[in-house]
């Protein structure tokens, strides 16, 4: 790729203190990069793959984005309109890649991150990437993304089988409102718009749409798929139970022998080995704060793209990115000085103590005390 930037833009200086260490090049990494250099600090992007948006690669050749494109793009560089309201999946990977040339990020692929410790003086960050690398940086962000690693389940004989495995406006709106209330608002839209599939094996969820949203669920939007059940052109089967060879067996004791199998079961995070031991996870492996707030367990580790905001996840990794550039300068700036306090004080007290009280006070006490104490009567 050629470079292309604004030359007439001077860039801000980049100070030669420990770098702020960001892990993963998606779309969230890139935002906090770029964010950050806005403000003088340093980031390093390291990615385990050979480019950025590794995930975004390897989605389905049809996706597009249901959000739109003004409320899709990353600080500093809008999304061209030629991509269109719905921004397909090659479009976003094509921006994506413009992002980290426009804004010159310093990004180093083929390097994973296994484990993020404290230093031993306890004033920075100590990565253990692969190749035995150690990196030790100011603060690290975690951008390793909410699509990290697929969830695929344990199914009896799966390793035998023998075939493949290959509204936002509303939602920012509402974002802020009760849950209860927005599920409240949300069940009479949901049945108008989308018709009853209990005949056909698709019974409507129980819970709401926002408590869905707050358990992790993405919501999407249809895009044939209701047609396709009502028609025949989708049949829907019991759960998968079990693979036998090349059959597939189902919940409900049926077998069937499909061309092949696609596992849509979701992503976890696995979070647990980089930064477990640091206490920053609840109970589901989830971060316990995000954005611009960090543990008191970990300061300076910061985290994006691990929540599922109803108002558009690419949105919210904007937004983010803001808030974790104002905390990280703001540290950054505090830390600094401390540093240049600190030798200021020692210089100016004891040159004062030496120079001004002591000869001071010793010849006021021979000239004048001590020559009134012989003075005859």
């Amino acid at each position: 790729m050629t470079a292309s930037h604004p030359a007439d833009v001077p860039r801000p200086p980049v100070p030669a203190d420990p770098p702020v260490y960001v892990i993963g090049a998606g779309p969230g990494g890139l935002a906090v990069a770029q964010a950050l250099r806005e403000r003088g600090v340093r980031a390093v992007v390291l990615e385990k793959s050979d480019r950025v948006g590794a995930s975004w690669r390897g989605h389905y050749d049809r996706l597009r984005l249901h959000t739109t494109r003004r409320l899709s793009a990353l600080p500093g560089l809008p999304m061209p309109r030629r991509f269109g309201r719905w921004v397909s999946r090659d479009n976003v990977v094509r921006y994506l890649e413009k992002y980290a040339e426009h804004h010159r990020l310093e990004l180093v692929t083929g390097v994973e991150v296994h484990r993020v410790e404290r230093t031993s003086d306890g004033t920075g960050w100590l990565l253990r990437a692969s190749g035995g690398r150690e990196l030790t940086g100011s603060a690290v962000v975690v951008a390793t993304g909410f699509n990290h690693t697929p969830r695929l389940p344990d199914w009896p004989g799966g390793t035998e089988f023998g075939g493949e495995w290959p509204a936002q406006y509303t939602g920012v709106l509402v974002r802020r409102l009760p849950v209860w209330l927005v599920d409240r608002l949300a069940g009479p839209v949901g049945r108008l718009s989308t018709p009853d599939l209990s005949a056909h094996g698709l019974p409507r969820p129980d819970t709401g749409l926002y408590s869905r949203v707050k358990q992790g669920a993405i919501p999407v939007q249809d895009v044939g798929l209701v047609r396709a059940v009502r028609t025949g052109g989708v049949e829907v089967v019991a759960a998968v139970e079990a693979f036998d060879g090349d059959t597939v067996v189902l919940a409900d004791g049926s077998r069937i022998t499909p061309d092949a199998v696609i596992a849509a079961t979701g992503y976890v995070h696995a979070l647990e080995g980089l930064v477990g031991h640091l206490g920053v996870l609840d109970g589901r492996g989830r971060p316990v704060v995000h954005g611009g707030r960090t543990s008191p367990k970990a300061p300076g580790l910061y985290f994006t793209g691990f929540t599922n905001p109803i108002s558009g996840m690419l949105r919210e990794l904007a937004i983010d990115a803001e808030r974790i550039a104002r905390a990280v300068g703001k540290s950054a700036g505090a830390t600094r000085a401390k540093s240049v306090a600190k030798p200021a004080v020692k210089p100016v007290v004891k040159p004062l103590a030496k120079a001004v009280l002591r000869p001071a006070v010793k010849p006021l006490t021979k000239a004048v005390l001590k020559p009134a104490a012989k003075k005859p009567e």
